[in-house]
């Protein structure tokens, strides 16, 4: 990050991190309370991701919300139903930040409180965001399926008896896309006899089968979500939120009802590999045409999301010339070298989050090379098992 971006970014970041401590401490302090009322009035968001979560990161899902041009391709049933009820949901792994993106298609649909994920385990330890999700009781996994497998299955049992409708997103390519990605993926696949990908990676099934197994009584659908970039537009980035630069994103939702997918493990498997096999061609169309076609919805964009926002950093600034009027924190070299220290320290946290949200910096899912045996199936169920 260049000194000129930084004096830029400052501001928010201060307003960003500070709201998301102070969200980070409700969260937390939700956890240990145990008097009877009020456990019962917040039961309802403890389980799996408190009403504080609609504030998740501080601003940052408030900001994506004005600043992003998210435009939702579905049908309008679906659309009816989104948000009345459980759900699983299974995405290409497409942008920096397509977790925010999620959160504010969620929070469109009235459901952001109950939103959660399954996650990489070195995400928790994100100031604010990562903290944020870790006191919302999201499923972090260790990408090691020996470790992962109890910690996915208890998970997935607690969500059983979720006191509302929750969506559990998936990302079951297991890696963020990536132009390096993806050519050892197409090289993985022309080895293996498998269908070579243009557009999304090879998913990684056995997360995606568990869930099924575990979710079928009681969660009545999966929504297959294909997430596309136009070419016209930037890239979202963690990055250009800080800036308030804007980017469009669309989004297709195609609702598969859990009832019509195969009953054994292997056909959910293949069920997991044809679906983004579609994905694969709904993207070279897109591609193409620019849209996903003529489904689409109107979901707009909140005023409220900037009116939040605003209201917020009016506070923030009223009240810190309130301390600096009682404090007189400027007053003293403790005082200023304590300001300034401080600000350094939310300038490190901005770069750790920018850094870590970019896709060339994620890590790609180990996969040992194997010949096939018979057939392109055989090889894909070899590359689900070296998860």
């Amino acid at each position: 990050m260049t000194i000129p971006a930084a004096i830029v970014l400052l501001p928010l970041g201060v307003l960003f991190f500070f709201s998301g401590l102070v969200v980070n401490s409700i969260q937390g302090s939700m956890l240990f309370v145990d008097k009877a009322p009020v456990k019962e009035h917040l039961q309802e968001g403890k389980q799996g991701g408190c009403r504080t979560f609609m504030a998740g990161a501080g601003v940052a899902h408030r900001l994506v919300g004005w600043c992003e041009g998210l435009e939702l391709y579905t049908d309008s049933e679906t659309y009816k139903l989104m948000g009345n009820e459980h759900a699983l949901v299974i995405s290409n792994h497409k942008s920096d930040i397509d977790w925010l993106v999620g959160w504010v298609l969620a929070q469109r649909s009235g459901c952001l409180g109950s939103t959660l994920a399954v996650m990489k385990k070195s995400s928790k330890l994100l100031p604010v965001i990562g903290w944020s999700m870790l006191f919302s009781e999201y499923l972090f996994l260790e990408r090691n399926w020996a470790k992962d497998e109890g910690t996915l299955k208890s998970g997935l049992l607690r969500l059983r008896d979720f006191p509302r409708p929750f969506w559990l997103a998936l990302f079951v390519e297991g890696t963020r896309f990536t132009q390096s990605k993806l050519s050892a993926a197409q090289e993985y696949a022309s080895s293996e006899g498998l269908p070579v990908p243009r557009n999304v990676l090879i998913p990684r099934t056995k997360g995606f089968v568990t869930a099924v197994n575990h979710m079928r009584s009681f969660v009545p659908a999966i929504y297959d979500v294909t997430v596309a970039i136009p070419e016209t537009s930037p890239p979202p980035t963690m990055l250009r939120l800080f800036k308030g630069q804007s980017s469009v994103v669309h989004v297709h939702l195609k609702r598969h009802l859990m009832k019509d997918l195969p009953e054994t493990d292997d056909a959910v498997a293949q069920w997991c590999r044809d679906v983004f096999i579609a994905k694969d061609n709904l993207l070279d169309k897109h591609i193409a045409e620019g849209s996903f076609g003529e489904q689409l919805q109107n979901i707009g964009r909140p005023v409220k999301s900037l009116l939040v926002v605003t209201s917020w950093a009016i506070l923030l600034v009223l009240g810190a010339l309130k301390v600096f009027q009682w404090t007189a924190l400027f007053s003293s070299w403790k005082g200023i070298t304590f300001s300034v220290i401080s600000l350094a320290i939310i300038t490190i946290l901005m770069q750790i989050l920018i850094q870590f949200s970019q896709s060339e910096r994620s890590t790609p899912a180990k996969v040992a090379p194997a010949k096939p045996k018979n057939e392109g199936e055989a090889s894909a169920t070899r590359h689900d098992k070296q998860q």
